[in-house]
């Protein structure tokens, strides 16, 4: 079943970062940066809060971090029913020192022994998928 990103938009959102979820879609990894001076701008927005320039470039970023923090869920909620077979799963935020610590959201994947705050992670892209509702993932692994 082929998806795409355009007919499964998240809802309610300003769009500025569309290209983070194109670039999932597509099997890459980007983040924003201010076309101008440079600066990271994650999570996106449409003005760099640095320089006031409303440009941006989506550049490459390598899926290599820290844990920041992390949480496990235990319930499912509604727009995330279809993922309930995996619960309980953890949610972490990486921070990545490539995007200048931009920290950016995706799942644990594999065992969760080792995951605590400090923690090397390196990530993946999971395809779209029905579990997904669609949409491209982030995945971290906790690096030993």
């Amino acid at each position: 079943m082929g998806y795409s990103f355009h007919a499964h938009r998240i809802t309610g959102g300003i769009g500025a970062d569309d290209g983070f979820w194109e670039s999932l879609e597509d099997g890459g990894f980007r983040l924003p940066r201010c076309a101008d001076c440079a600066e990271w701008m994650w999570p996106a927005h449409h003005r760099c809060a640095v320089c006031g320039c409303w440009e941006q470039r989506w550049e490459p970023t390598p899926m290599d971090g820290r844990v920041y923090s992390w949480t496990r869920v235990h319930t499912a909620v509604d727009r995330a029913r279809e993922g309930a077979p995996d619960l309980p799963y953890v949610v972490i935020v990486a921070e990545l020192p490539a995007a200048a610590g931009a920290r950016v959201l995706g799942r644990l994947a594999g065992p969760d022994q080792g995951v605590r705050v400090g923690a090397r992670v390196n990530g993946h892209i999971d395809p779209p998928s029905p579990r997904t509702r669609g949409y491209a993932v982030v995945r971290w692994s906790v690096s030993w």
